[in-house]
């Protein structure tokens, strides 16, 4: 069966349509695809991200963007720990992802914004950790919006990406394959109602750099002391990096 062609990545202003158009659209249904089409293990993706950006202080005057943030699970990940006494801010440009998640904020500290990954909508130096989970892949101008990510933080500031990639291992490859352009489509047809949003997503994996080239962009935009790991053989890669200088005042 020929692919739908809107399933296919688009460039420039035309991802930015075709991304905010799969989203808004699959956002009634995006929190149990994804627990069910990662068997749960996005909750511990999650969670491993979190624990890397170090930000569970006492601190009230604590800022920590989530962006593309969707329907705020990474977000209350960090809201919810028990040292964690700043706030959250929670920006994505697909205003019904924030909508569909509202529900799940029950008087927790994050602050939905609805803002766009590439033209964040904040001042320079305004956060003091920074985290992104699923998102940076989807963006028309990955270059940008890192760079985006490095303008908002403080200095001493962490940024935190949590992303898909293709696992090394040959054997595990070839598995994570198949269920990535077999099976995971056709549930996520089934399960969301829509035509193409889940063959859109391994298109977008395959098209995303890998672990070591977005090191280098990381790199490349001032960020020091990058590093990255895989998570689950290979299915998923977090990667850290602060931004030169250290936290001055509130």
């Amino acid at each position: 069966m020929a692919m739908n062609p809107e399933a296919r990545p688009h460039q420039g202003e035309d991802r930015k349509r075709q991304v905010r158009t799969i989203f808004s659209e699959i956002a009634p249904r995006y929190d149990l695809l994804n627990h069910v089409l990662s068997m749960n293990v996005d909750r511990r993706w999650r969670r491993k991200a979190v624990d890397r950006l170090s930000a569970d202080s006492g601190d009230r005057s604590l800022r920590v963007l989530d962006s593309c943030a969707g329907t705020y699970d990474l977000s209350l990940e960090l809201a919810r720990r028990p040292g964690f006494r700043g706030r959250v801010v929670a920006s994505d440009f697909a205003r019904p992802m924030l909508v569909e998640g509202r529900e799940k904020l029950a008087g927790d500290p994050v602050d939905p914004v609805c803002g766009d990954g590439l033209e964040l909508p904040f001042g320079d130096d305004t956060f003091h950790g920074a985290m992104v989970a699923f998102g940076v892949r989807n963006l028309a101008d990955v270059d940008r919006g890192v760079r985006e990510l490095f303008r908002v933080l403080r200095p001493g500031g962490r940024l935190v990406i949590l992303e898909f990639t293709t696992p090394p291992n040959p054997v595990m490859k070839h598995l994570y394959l198949f269920y990535f352009h077999r099976v995971l489509p056709l549930i996520g047809r089934l399960v969301s109602g829509h035509p193409w949003a889940y063959t859109y997503l391994p298109e977008s994996v395959k098209d995303f750099p890998g672990p070591e080239e977005l090191a280098r962009r990381l790199s490349g935009v001032g960020f020091r002391d990058v590093d990255w790991s895989y998570l689950t053989g290979g299915i998923a890669a977090i990667h850290v990096g602060d931004k030169p200088g250290s936290h001055q005042g509130s």
